[in-house]
């Protein structure tokens, strides 16, 4: 559905008459942003009127605010800091001439607020992923985690205000967590919060605001595709990309983003990336940082410095989807969403989070293997960042092992490869390693295999060029191994991301 323009909506508003009401995003049962943040309201009045907002606890009222409406009816109000709990209710009474009304919000509970975002499988839903039966049933035990979707929307303007709604806040059910495939909730967004629960004991808020086959380019402003080099002027779409969802640069940024600016988030998780294996893929690397911080920017401004400057933002790195290699464009994508450092958070990339996914494949998904259905180990994973990024919890390990140290011993014929952490060597492998042995510029990568391995080292058999490696790379294809089966991970069992590493730029790159 094509979203009216902001012109449109401001009209619309204008016309309206007296009617005092929320932003289409308020609503019971919802949860605001508990403190030290301030939660912001807003909605519509008569311009010019006197607007009263009280937050309840019983019969008591715990804050009054007051603010006028603006020219476009527009009145807007930032609470005082609220700590976790609830339920409160909220009444917001208008005062004009000698009219009064009111409006109520009831079973409103603070929290932390979650945007969740990003194409198809951020959008799968609980019934569509391992276990939905299980996971269905249980959704009745955290009333404390509540759910809200926005509809399918764009706009070539920037949006006031959501067009449309596919759930309003709700306390979670079977049914609204299972709405038909690829509808809501999302079953990322709603494990990752409930993950959170578990471990926070707090309520949990969760904002979706996805749709499948969408490349970056459409969820960026205007601002942060000029960044880029990218306008308008030169956009060019794969045929492939037909009977996928929008992909202009920039319309579901005006009608599924921009809309939310207003309402304070303690931060956001991201699962894309696919489409842009077809489009643009090397500009991601600019594309998807750009996006992050334009939208920190955009969030702070528009809730009144409410919402953090540099607000945790987490992020799925690209599982799999082909098992014959046809192009690099899934690894190169999956070092890009690293602004190509392999781990995050980084200098390009401060304050982020990731989940490292290429060892959940599914080739039996009812929904193309580029849809795996494991998204438990996709949350519990985006769960363990937030944790250590967002919420500073000590001795949280996020992310598998990333070399620090190759050492090249040409006599011995070996790498030895040193890791940030502990490894496990799930199996030795002959392929997932590579080496380059020319000049960077012309690489042809030459697989070598694991001799050994202990404690934070590897030892690679490079009988490919002993005396003239260059580089070395690790998982990097579409499919590196079978699910839950790459060589390398951690402690915790947590996968070693990819990487690809030159002798030229590694300060690391250490030859014996």
């Amino acid at each position: 559905m094509m979203a009216i323009c902001l012109l449109f909506m401001l009209t619309w508003a204008l016309m309206a008459g007296a009617e005092l009401r929320f932003a289409s995003y308020f609503a019971d049962h919802m949860v605001l942003q508990k403190g030290p943040a301030c939660a912001v309201l807003w909605g519509y009045g008569e311009p010019g009127s006197t607007v009263t907002v009280m937050v309840y606890q019983g019969d008591n009222i715990v804050m009054k605010k007051m603010v006028q409406a603006e020219v476009f009816r527009i009145w807007k109000v930032v609470l005082s800091a609220m700590p976790q709990g609830g339920p409160y209710s909220i009444m917001v009474r208008q005062f004009y001439e000698d009219d009064v009304s009111s409006i109520m919000l009831q079973d409103v509970y603070f929290g932390d607020v979650w945007l969740c975002s990003g194409q198809s499988n951020m959008e799968m839903t609980v019934s569509q992923i391992f276990n939905a039966s299980k996971e269905l049933a249980q959704a009745s035990q955290f009333p404390y985690v509540r759910v809200f979707a926005a509809s399918l929307a764009q706009s070539e303007e920037e949006l006031l205000d959501l067009p449309d709604i596919d759930l309003q806040w709700s306390v979670p059910t079977a049914e609204n967590l299972g709405h038909e495939d690829f509808g809501y909730f999302s079953a990322v967004c709603w494990l990752f919060g409930r993950y959170l629960y578990e471990t926070l004991q707090y309520p949990i808020g969760l904002v979706e605001s996805s749709w499948g086959g969408t490349p970056v380019e459409a969820w960026s402003s205007r601002r942060a595709l000029r960044k880029c080099g990218l306008s308008e002027d030169h956009r060019s779409f794969p045929v492939s990309y037909l009977d996928s969802g929008p992909k202009e640069y920039s319309v579901l940024w005006n009608a599924m983003i921009h809309p939310l600016l207003n309402m304070t988030f303690q931060g956001v998780v991201w699962y894309q990336g696919e489409a842009n294996t077809l489009m643009n893929t090397d500009l991601y690397n600019c594309t998807f940082p750009a996006l992050i911080e334009d939208w920190r920017e955009a969030f702070h401004e528009g809730s009144v410095g409410q919402t953090e400057r540099s607000f945790p933002f987490g992020f799925v790195q690209l599982s799999t989807d082909r098992q014959v290699e046809v192009d690099e464009s899934f690894p190169r994508i999956r070092w890009h969403q690293t602004a190509d450092h392999g781990y995050v958070p980084n200098k390009k990339m401060p304050n982020t989070f990731m989940a490292v996914a290429l060892d959940l494949c599914d080739i039996s998904s009812p929904y193309g293997s580029i849809h795996p259905r494991d998204k438990q180990s996709v949350a519990y994973r985006l769960h363990l960042g937030a944790l250590a990024v967002a919420y500073g919890k000590e001795n949280v390990t996020f992310q598998g092992p990333y070399p620090q140290q190759v050492l090249v011993d040409a006599a011995l014929q070996v790498l030895n490869v040193t890791y940030s952490q502990t490894i496990q060597l799930h199996h030795l492998d002959s392929k997932v390693f590579e080496v380059c042995c020319s000049d960077p510029a012309l690489c042809k990568w030459n697989a070598i295999p694991i001799k050994t391995a202990s404690f934070r080292t590897v030892t690679l058999h490079n009988v490919a060029c002993p005396e003239t490696v260059t580089g070395l790379r690790y998982a990097w294809t579409e499919w590196p191994c079978e699910y839950k089966q790459c060589p390398l991970y951690n402690m915790q069992s947590l996968p070693a991301p990819p990487f690809i590493s030159f002798s030229y730029n590694n300060p690391g790159w250490v030859v014996s």
